[in-house]
């Protein structure tokens, strides 16, 4: 809906953005493993002055089942401030929720209410395969020209997967995004530089590849997305392939620089089939073309192989799988999952070709099933897996849940949800909070975080 003046949370800059208001509610997709009852959004009281901080105080049932909720995004935030597509009168409202699974989209209101977000449209499977041309619909971004989702298969659920675009006020698919997609043929996350009218994507695998589980023989024939394309954000044509080698398997999280005169992002490549270890990259300008570089690898933990699950048995070793990465919006520092051994890591990146480790905190873990203050001491599983930081860059957070059939893969015992809250120095350095830990209902898990008024990696900017 339209507004009068600009939505008081859109900012011209991320470093406008950073002295925001504190977040009071935190959105969180939730998913039914067994796909036997709804998927929900769950809304969490992250206040510490309310009496209820650290409680989920809202539930939103979907109308169906079998959804799985994974990633979602707001339907308009800051780049509508941007001069070559102005669009400040729209309101940051609605949260536009996918089923990774079952393609369906849900629109959620989060007005006048915001502890009680109501479904007001869901787009119906059908409806976005023949008007977008996609299936799988995974990644979800606001940008200036609309609501852009990257989706993993065609409406017939094999290559190519890609980008469609949504109009951010009716909610009416335009269509696929893409004029020339050149050799592109995987996808899974994508997003941006403003500043140098490049779109970037990433790549995971086809359905047939992840929906019951990774499939060994794919992963080890070194199948699965390990490059990142590079786009023309004008024209919509293809301009450039990064590729990392087969080796680095799974090129997975997008985090771009939110300054938009900088020309450098980070990803992560979740597992080496050399030996298990993790890495990050940087991409950045040479030249007149992009690149990459490897600035972090994280390694594998030798451990008990009776202590692994079957699929790392024969390995005796714990990959860090990092799955996820978050950028603060001062661009200073990277956060770091590490979904099998347990680490969030922090990371300084003020010279992105140089991180440096300013911060660990275990919990969960394949093996090390590290605590929490707050859960009685019981052995904790799942790890550090979606995280996101506020606009302040504070307070981070994060639940444990990758994707339902994958869950089983590396937890095999059942993965119990939760939700955890760190606090960020200013200079570096994690401290948990031991006063807020989300014991998520037994039926769902936790995926995505988004935050009110927009988080680390809901918007873009058009100004430094």
């Amino acid at each position: 809906m339209a507004t009068w003046k600009p939505d008081p949370t859109f900012y011209p800059s991320a470093r406008m953005a950073s002295s925001a208001p504190k977040e009071t509610v935190a959105y969180v997709a939730s998913f039914d493993p067994s796909r036997e009852t709804p998927d929900e959004l769950a809304v969490v009281d992250v206040d510490p002055g309310s009496a209820e901080y650290g409680r989920i105080v809202g539930r939103v049932a979907m109308p169906n089942t079998g959804d799985e909720l994974h990633h979602f995004g707001w339907n308009a935030c800051s780049s509508c401030l941007c001069p070559n597509a102005p669009h400040p009168h729209t309101e940051r409202r609605y949260l536009v929720v996918p089923g990774l699974r079952s393609s369906r989209i849900h629109i959620l209101d989060t007005k006048p209410d915001k502890r009680k977000p109501q479904i007001v449209r869901v787009l119906e499977p059908a409806e976005v395969a023949d008007k977008a041309g996609y299936t799988r619909p995974h990644t979800v971004h606001c940008g200036p020209a609309g609501i852009y989702v990257v989706s993993l298969a065609n409406a017939q659920g094999e290559a190519p997967g890609g980008i469609f675009l949504m109009d951010h006020e009716t909610f009416d698919i335009r269509g696929q995004w893409e004029i020339d997609r050149g050799p592109q043929e995987l996808a899974y996350d994508g997003w941006w530089h403003l500043g140098y009218d490049t779109v970037v994507t990433s790549e995971w695998g086809l359905p047939a590849t992840f929906e019951n589980g990774l499939v060994p023989e794919v992963l080890l024939g070194g199948q699965y997305g390990h490059r990142l394309h590079f786009w023309d954000m004008n024209t919509r044509k293809h301009k450039q392939v990064v590729d990392f080698g087969a080796e680095n398997q799974l090129v997975f999280e997008l985090r771009p620089a939110h300054d938009p005169t900088k020309a450098y992002g980070f990803v992560n490549s979740v597992i080496s089939l050399k030996d298990l270890s993790a890495s990050i990259w940087t991409w950045y300008r040479d030249g007149d073309q992009w690149a990459a570089r490897k600035v972090i690898e994280i390694p594998a933990e030798p451990a008990d192989a009776s202590l692994l699950p079957p699929m790392l048995k024969g390995f005796g070793a714990v990959p860090p799988l990092v799955t996820d990465i978050a950028l603060s919006l001062d661009d200073r520092f990277l956060y770091v999952s590490c979904w099998g051994t347990g680490d969030l890591r922090q990371y300084d990146v003020s010279d992105p070709m140089k991180p440096e480790l300013t911060g660990t905190v275990r919990i969960g873990g394949i093996v090390a099933r590290a605590t929490h203050a707050a859960a009685g001491e019981r052995p904790l599983n799942g790890g550090p897996q979606m995280v996101e930081v506020s606009r302040d860059g504070s307070r981070v957070y994060f639940t444990n849940s990758l994707y339902g059939a994958i869950d089983e893969q590396f937890y095999p015992d059942g993965l119990n949800g939760w939700m955890v809250k760190l606090d960020a120095g200013k200079t570096g350095g994690l401290t948990v909070a031991n006063d807020f830990f989300v014991d998520w209902p037994k039926s769902h898990r936790p995926h995505q975080i988004r935050l009110e008024g927009g988080d680390a990696s809901s918007d873009s900017y058009c100004y430094p």
